[in-house]
């Protein structure tokens, strides 16, 4: 059989992962074999584990395709140089909020990270890497509002620590909740409101700032 080419090598890969998109979304990630990915692929088991060492590697791989452009932008917002960080920092919020509305793909891996999986094993590799990018996410949003700080934009005895945590569970709860009934309120005309409630939250509220 012909060696195939790096072009090939690659739209193989990414056929591989548009699939598993749909799968792990389907039939959640616990009941998923790489069989199902590769029957949903078009593609041998044998050309799953060409690109992927197991379930867990494909699983990541799908996610960092939400990760990425994610952490270019919050990597602006979190350098010390930033003219303004929390101006970066809300076109992030708008930006991961409006690609779970606007972007099906995105969509279905916010659902299946928060829907779809069965934490329920400290060892399994999907477990540890999703438990390190939630603690590394929080950790760069403390990063971006000492910054905010340090450039008068946010009170200079906000509780950074405490900041993170309201934000990042005020953003996935948010995420969380509309992902379960989109119904129930329309994310995209709310997004704007919601993250500048946030801002304002970090702003004003006594119980952010250190006595």
């Amino acid at each position: 059989m012909a060696r195939c080419t790096k072009e090939e090598a690659q739209e193989t890969r990414s056929r591989i992962l548009d699939a598993a998109v749909e799968v792990f979304y389907a039939q959640g990630v616990s009941q998923t074999s790489l069989a199902d990915v590769a029957t949903g692929a078009g593609v041998s088991r044998g050309a799953i584990y060409w690109h992927f060492t197991n379930k867990s590697d494909l699983f990541n791989a799908m996610c960092e395709r939400v990760k990425l452009p994610m952490e270019a932008l919050i990597r602006n917002s979190a350098d010390e140089g930033a003219v303004d960080p929390l101006g970066q920092f809300r076109s992030w919020c708008l930006f991961a909020l409006g690609e779970g509305v606007n972007n099906a793909q995105t969509r279905k891996i916010f659902a299946t990270i928060l829907h779809k999986c069965e934490f329920v094993d400290p060892t399994d590799p999907i477990y540890i890497r999703q438990r390190e990018c939630f603690l590394e996410g929080r950790v760069n949003i403390q990063r971006i509002l000492r910054y905010a700080v340090a450039k008068g934009q946010l009170p200079r005895n906000l509780d950074p620590i405490l900041g993170a945590i309201m934000v990042q569970s005020l953003l996935s709860g948010v995420l969380d909740n509309w992902l379960f009934i989109p119904e129930s309120f329309d994310l995209g005309k709310q997004a704007a409101n919601i993250v500048d409630l946030c801002i304002h939250s970090l702003k004003t509220a006594p119980m952010l700032q250190k006595s």
